[in-house]
């Protein structure tokens, strides 16, 4: 019986640990992306090129909207990942495929503590790094808001919605300081209590395809904006 209860704890807290396909192997779960880079490195570039960096959101937006990643967009979001699991898999996932931009979404799982507890500060040196790693080899950066949540269905209680607007006003700072576009799905998404609108969620988290309808035409917005070199 001890042995069972030991086994049970000990599974959740490696489930804590290692996220949706990730491992102590592979923590930032770079084996996901491999085979589909390959391809993609080898495949001759005749359009503008665009990564989506991200977690279940961006993971989940090709499920929904399978139309919207054809192309040139690119869908390079895993399920309950934090930032310091996209900035180690930053370079192979982003910079290898020799984006014209990368659309950087990321930071809800960190305030959740998927991989542990992480501060603002914490939060943004990752989203700072992941940047400075882009523009050094001439990628140019969408940084996106956090998306309202009011609470974290898989861990609640943790009251996220005011840290997510202290991270969304950090975010900004830091993109009107170096002339990165602050891409804004938050106030289009948000109700009265600082959660996700609930016409355009399933679960106060994901957006549903109505909120993914409203997502598209500002980030398509967003990346012609750039690609024009108009930044507000």
């Amino acid at each position: 019986m001890k042995h069972t209860i030991y086994v049970f704890i000990l599974t959740l807290f490696l489930g804590g640990l290692y996220p949706t396909g990730a491992s102590a192997q592979d923590w930032p779960n770079l084996k996901k992306f491999r085979a589909d880079n390959e391809k993609l490195e080898a495949a001759s570039l005749d359009s503008s090129r665009v990564v989506f960096m991200g977690n279940s959101i961006t993971e989940y937006w090709k499920v929904k909207h399978p139309d919207f990643f054809t192309g040139h967009y690119v869908n390079r979001g895993i399920s309950g990942q934090t930032t310091p699991q996209m900035l180690i898999r930053f370079r192979p996932d982003v910079i290898k495929l020799h984006p014209d931009i990368v659309v950087i979404l990321a930071g809800t799982n960190d305030i959740a503590g998927n991989t542990g507890p992480s501060t603002p500060d914490m939060i943004m040196d990752n989203i700072i790094s992941m940047s400075q790693l882009a523009k050094a080899n001439g990628i140019k950066v969408i940084l996106c808001s956090v998306l309202p949540a009011f609470d974290y269905p898989w861990r609640k209680g943790l009251e996220p919605a005011e840290k997510i607007l202290k991270l969304n006003n950090m975010i900004k700072k830091y993109a009107k300081a170096n002339h990165i576009f602050y891409l804004d799905y938050y106030s289009s998404l948000v109700d009265e209590r600082k959660g996700m609108n609930p016409e355009y969620t399933r679960d106060g988290v994901h957006p549903n395809s109505k909120g993914y309808d409203v997502m598209e035409p500002l980030v398509n917005k967003a990346i012609k904006k750039v690609l024009s070199k108009k930044l507000r």
